[in-house]
């Protein structure tokens, strides 16, 4: 066993600056997914921070009509927010489709966006990873790969992001707040991961010693009108084989404004911006969401075992898209 330091904090400065002296230091939320790492040998931090006691458990209105959602909210706090069903209900949705109960209970919204994937490689040890170990090979490329990356992946990696939850917050441009020795800092959603390349061990944007305090969602009225919607082998608690946050707003039969972000296609949420902009002033009918749905999946690059992804995921898009035009229309 590896010994480990442990402290609780009770301020962010002093968060930030246990986390700023130790590069080895991890922030302890929930530790649904932390602590199975460190049971399993993947993660070996040499201290723990537990940050579950920071003032940074709450849920507040922005101005316009966005939220500002603290680090430390559990998952079952944010679906269970009326606000958050009410001006992002496709957030609500995600957040309640995964893990389980009891698992939403203690995770937190810091601790999802950091989460890691569940790669089968990367979670063995006595596996070569380029993810746990730079340089190692990527096996998945040749050995099991089913539930694997479609679009943004290279031959160094072709894992996938796990996270439901941040694919809804992709879909509404949410800004990432983080907190350092040098002060604080924002990094959009769709910034805050890094593309796989040749570095995929290199996940998030995040500065050394950084510590997530919260995330900002923008004014979105079209986002008041959305969903989520997740694939799973299984229909108890399972990861996504695909996944889609959708929002809509239709006049006279036209797409004013759009929002989608697909899940477990790529090593981060993956924002639809190419269907976005096919969709965007066009009609609201299934052909235009089928074309638009071909246009952003063009770029997929798949293995021999996960090409039905490409399907799936237009599938995704044309019954959800139908669905909300049909709502908006009653």
């Amino acid at each position: 066993m590896r010994e480990f330091g442990y402290q609780r904090v009770f301020d962010v400065p002093g968060a930030v600056a246990l986390l700023g002296a130790d590069p080895d230091a991890r922030c302890l939320g929930g530790g649904t997914n932390l602590v199975d790492l460190m049971k399993a040998g993947v993660e070996r931090p040499a201290q723990l921070i537990d940050v579950r006691e920071l003032p940074l458990g709450r849920i507040e209105a922005v101005d316009g009509g966005g939220l500002r959602i603290g680090a430390t909210v559990t998952n079952s706090e944010l679906a269970a927010h009326p606000e958050v069903r009410r001006r992002y209900p496709a957030l609500a949705q995600a957040v309640l489709s995964g893990a389980s109960g009891q698992l939403r209970n203690m995770a937190t919204v810091g601790g999802n966006l950091l989460q890691r994937t569940r790669c089968g490689y990367f979670t063995d040890p006595g596996m070569p990873c380029n993810k746990r170990v730079p340089g190692s090979g990527c096996p998945a490329v040749e050995g099991e790969h089913h539930n694997h990356a479609i679009l943004g992946a290279s031959a160094h990696c072709v894992a996938v992001h796990p996270s439901d939850m941040g694919v809804a917050l992709a879909a509404f441009d949410a800004v990432v707040r983080y907190e350092t020795t040098d002060g604080p800092g924002e990094l959009p959603l769709t910034e805050f991961y890094l593309p796989v390349a040749d570095t995929p061990h290199l996940e998030t944007a995040l500065p050394p010693g950084a510590l997530i305090t919260g995330i900002t969602l923008p004014p979105a009225p079209v986002a008041a009108h959305s969903r989520y919607r997740k694939v799973r082998e299984r229909a108890s608690y399972a990861f996504a084989i695909g996944s889609i946050a959708a929002a809509l707003d239709v006049r006279d039969g036209v797409v004013r404004e759009v929002r989608l972000a697909f899940g477990a296609v790529a090593s981060r949420p993956w924002r639809a911006r190419e269907a976005e902009r096919v969709l965007t002033g066009g009609p609201a009918d299934a052909a235009a969401f089928a074309a638009a749905a071909d246009a952003e999946l063009a770029a997929a690059e798949t293995l021999p075992h996960n090409g039905y992804k490409v399907t799936l995921l237009r599938n995704l898009v044309v019954a959800m898209l139908t669905e909300l035009t049909e709502e908006a229309a009653r």
